[in-house]
């Protein structure tokens, strides 16, 4: 599932590509992306120029003029293409869900293999409202350790589990939770707040390095994340743990072990990441 490295990325590809387009129309191909009535989305982005492009967790946001914001949540498989006339490559299109034609004769391409990605058009007030209720960026100043130990002291949940908790950090999805406790030696069933002021240091730089460097990666590629350009991103090589389950710990050598709960995959090592802290 894309995180926020990889909704950062198709951010960055997609500024380039279709910043100062304007929006002829929009072919919904899949109603059921949207999040709204098709009668009532088209119509709203009809005409409009896109101003810029930005992220906020794992959501790509197409701000519009006229108070606009085309809201993208990418789910499991979704991608965000622009192409010519004709698509042309090894990246285009295989399960178009919404199509909009751009004023230079090109097309931005919403393609979700399994359709539980999500498309919709709010005013930037009501995307205000909405965003008020995710957590703080993990890359942002204003997240520090103290604000994450914090967090961590008020839960008993599974650390693992408040991770995934996009209303107490935004973005962060299995990969990079996985990844993070790996690199702060934190096993993830740990409760949160057992976790002490050392460790949620190292949490906290763990969390915001392994986002940095998948962002410099161009994002993880597992199966179907594309960028924009229709690239695969280059950080699977990287990952310590998620999904080299029964393969050797690149640290100690011990076996990297899953375990599900939560009814999510969790990737650990057992001598990195003891149970006990």
């Amino acid at each position: 599932m894309p995180e926020l490295p990889e909704a950062e990325t198709i951010v960055r590809g997609l500024r380039a590509a279709v910043v100062g387009e304007t929006i002829v129309r929009a072919e919904v191909l899949k109603p059921d992306i949207l999040r709204e009535p098709k009668r009532t989305f088209s119509p709203k982005v009809r005409g409009r120029l896109i101003e810029r492009v930005d992220r906020r967790a794992k959501n790509v946001l197409i701000r519009l003029s006229r108070d606009g914001v085309i809201a993208v949540n990418l789910g499991m498989t979704g991608r965000l293409l622009p192409f010519p006339l004709p698509p042309r490559g090894p990246a285009r299109p295989t399960h178009p869900a919404v199509r909009f034609r751009l004023a230079s004769g090109g097309i931005l391409v919403f393609d979700d293999v399994r359709r539980f990605g999500t498309v919709e058009c709010l005013t930037e007030e009501e995307w205000s409202e909405r965003s008020s209720r995710m957590g703080p960026e993990p890359l942002d100043q204003a997240f520090t350790p103290a604000l994450l130990l914090k967090g961590l002291s008020a839960s008993r949940s599974p650390i693992r589990s408040w991770l995934l908790d996009q209303r107490r950090i935004a973005g962060v999805g299995n990969i990079y939770a996985a990844e993070a406790l790996f690199l702060a030696g934190v096993h993830p069933r740990r409760p949160a707040d057992s976790v002490s002021r050392e460790e949620a240091e190292r949490l906290h730089e763990a969390i915001a390095g392994v986002l940095r460097k998948a962002i410099e990666a161009g994002g993880t590629t597992i199966r179907d994340y594309r960028t924009a350009t229709g690239e695969e991103g280059n950080f699977a090589p990287s990952l310590y743990v998620y999904g080299r389950d029964a393969e050797a710990c690149r640290v100690c050598d011990d076996e990297v072990e899953r375990v599900v709960f939560a009814n999510r995959s969790a990737f650990f090592c057992p001598s990195c990441q003891p149970e006990e802290a």
